[in-house]
């Protein structure tokens, strides 16, 4: 597949997990792919590695310019990089509160805003958030980060507001509970791993984990020039875990 030949694409936490997958799938579907990631020694051609960390403006605005300048341009900007946070809002001191807000939300405006004279320029400009369930479902111990999925979603709706008449759409995918490097480490802490992952994989209706190249399929369209008129949208990747309200299967 061929749709996305010729345009320019920039993932953040492109090293792995939904990141990973995406920046794969969009170089498959022949977008250019630049990679931003605090470790991106693991990318491997044809996606190109620059460090970054999102939480840092400086090195944000330098790894976007290289990145763009190498690429040629930009026309899709993928704000990928996010980090965990298990707690009630007890259980998670200021510092956690601040570093994790400052990854999730405040990473997507800097990485936008260091890429928004790039956009403006193309002729296909596209952002997409990735955002989570969090964001519209109450779970259990996830104070902090629902917090900041929440804000993701809120801010990727003021964003489309923004930029819309500049022709800049920009969306965001809500996934599930993914199988991810993340999901992994979260259930490797758990004093019963196989209990916590049959556990998540209950929590959604269709029986089991959201896979990244699922959330890798969803973004890559809301990145497409096949969704030319969805902007300010949430993208659910989730089972059906947002949507259904099942019975109880019979015993």
């Amino acid at each position: 597949m061929s749709e996305l030949s010729r345009l320019k694409a920039l993932v953040t936490g492109g090293a792995s997990g939904i990141g990973r997958a995406t920046g794969v799938l969009l170089a498959a579907r022949g977008a250019d792919v630049a990679v931003l990631d605090l470790d991106p020694s693991s990318v491997d051609e044809p996606l190109r590695g620059y460090v970054a960390d999102v939480s840092d403006d400086a090195s944000v605005r330098s790894a976007v310019a290289a990145a763009a300048h190498e690429l040629g341009g930009l026309d899709i900007l993928v704000n990928n990089s996010g980090i965990g946070a298990a707690g009630t809002i007890e259980d998670n001191d200021d510092a956690q509160w601040h570093r994790g807000l400052d990854v999730n939300v405040l990473g997507v405006v800097r990485t936008t805003r260091a890429a928004l004279p790039l956009l403006r320029a193309s002729a296909h400009a596209a952002v997409v958030n990735t955002c989570s369930i969090a964001a519209t479902a109450g779970l259990p111990q996830r104070a902090l980060y629902s917090a900041g999925k929440g804000a993701v979603q809120a801010l990727t709706l003021a964003m489309t507001a923004d930029h819309v008449r500049e022709g800049i759409r920009v969306n965001c995918v809500n996934p599930g509970t993914a199988d991810t490097p993340w999901v992994g480490r979260l259930l490797d802490q758990a004093s019963d791993p196989e209990a916590e992952r049959a556990a998540l994989n209950a929590r959604q209706p269709m029986g089991r984990l959201v896979t990244a190249e699922e959330v890798a399929a969803a973004i890559a369209y809301l990145a497409s020039p096949a969704a030319g008129s969805v902007t300010g949208t949430a993208l659910a990747v989730d089972g059906g875990m947002q949507g259904l309200r099942l019975r109880p299967e019979e015993q």
